[in-house]
């Protein structure tokens, strides 16, 4: 979780100011991690901390509070999580958005801790990381990281529910790519950017050498020609839909086509999770899962300080 300067910036917009609420810190069992945020303006809100009565309450209070608050989830609001949850709440507008300098967010009363400061300064000079936080009353927190780009090649019946699954989630900028216009659906999900590419592996090229990908055309042989290509190009990650089967034919004719094994073994195949089934959904929900775990883990590696004041 990181503080997320451009969709704050599209809620102040559309709303002239929005209050944010973000768990800052947990002790015990609760809904939520640290860092889990939602923004709140007049007749509407996104995001979540949780649900529930925590949720509802801090969204109903979110313009007549500002600063800590500490919320007991058991005792306090009847929730069956035993723990306790620190919220902050603080409203923004474009005025306090434009204010915003460096890499780390980290606000709190009084003067800045010293503990603080040095959080601050070596995100600053030495480009550390850091994960969310509450140091001596300052919530410290980075900048949110660009989404991961995810080229998904392939617009059938897996392709539109992977596409589905992941369009809503801040994590990913999907580019979805097939042979022609009428492959795509109708409307395709908010966010989507569609490329008709007749020719896909030629496509390749337009891809940032770091995007993430997902291999699942209606041809085996469009399929192999964009591993071929993707081999050639340079990726963050690759997924290939098919069996245990596939996997083997294609590293035979890949290895055929000039690469290692140990290229060919960083594509994934297959995809998903087995043990919930092939329908295009259950597909779906299993490739979204390991898209998130990877990323959360990228994240974790990327966030590794944390303050022991």
């Amino acid at each position: 979780m990181a503080f997320d300067r451009e969709e704050i910036a599209a809620a102040v917009a559309a709303h002239g100011h929005v209050a944010r609420v973000v768990v800052a810190e947990v002790a015990g069992s609760a809904p939520r991690e640290v860092g889990a945020s939602m923004l709140v303006w007049k007749g509407g809100q996104s995001g979540t901390i949780g649900g529930g009565a925590l949720e509802l309450e801090a969204a109903r209070l979110a313009f007549d509070r500002d600063g800590l608050t500490r919320h007991p989830l058991g005792p306090s609001l009847g929730q069956c999580c035993g723990g306790a949850v620190t919220l902050l709440t603080e409203r923004w507008d474009a005025a306090r958005l434009a204010a915003l300098d460096g890499p780390v967010v980290a606000r709190g009363a009084g003067e800045m801790p010293l503990a603080v400061a040095r959080i601050v300064d070596a995100a600053r000079s030495a480009g550390a990381s850091l994960a969310p936080q509450l140091v001596q009353g300052w919530f410290v927190e980075p900048l949110a990281h660009d989404s991961v780009p995810l080229w998904l090649w392939g617009a059938g019946h897996v392709g539109r529910a992977i596409a589905g699954a992941l369009a809503p989630l801040p994590d990913f900028a999907l580019t979805w790519i097939d042979t022609a216009p009428e492959r795509f659906p109708d409307t395709a999900p908010d966010g989507v950017r569609c490329l008709p590419a007749a020719d896909p592996a030629r496509a390749v090229a337009l891809a940032p050498r770091n995007a993430w990908h997902l291999v699942l055309t209606y041809s085996h042989e469009i399929d192999l020609s964009l591993c071929h290509a993707l081999l050639a190009h340079g990726f963050g990650h690759a997924g290939l839909i098919g069996s245990d089967t596939k996997r083997a034919r294609f590293a035979s004719r890949l290895r055929a086509l000039g690469h290692a094994d140990a290229a060919i073994a960083r594509i994934q195949c297959p995809i998903g999770r087995k043990s919930l089934g092939k329908h295009p959904q259950a597909i779906a929900l299993g490739v979204a899962a390991d898209l998130l775990d990877r990323k959360n883990d990228r994240d974790r590696s990327q966030w590794p300080m944390r303050s022991s004041a």
